[in-house]
């Protein structure tokens, strides 16, 4: 019996520190966007249609060894 008047207080402090987390990771935008990350894995990088790729895209203008130049 003793012993629940040390657990009680905790519990209800982790249910608190939980709750208050919750709250700070909505309030901060952790949760803003859901898709995105599962949507980007499936598109190429070096894609200059898509947003992800489009700044890797932009630095790698010039063609490498074993690809072709860009055809005008």
């Amino acid at each position: 019996m003793p012993a629940l008047y040390i657990l009680i207080p905790v519990a209800i402090a982790l249910v608190g520190f939980a709750i208050w987390l919750f709250f700070w990771a909505v309030d901060s935008g952790q949760y803003d966007d859901l898709d995105g990350p599962a949507h980007s894995i499936l598109f190429d990088d070096e894609d200059p249609m898509h947003k992800a790729g489009a700044s890797q895209a932009q630095k790698t203008d010039e063609p490498t060894d074993n690809e072709e130049p860009p055809r005008a």
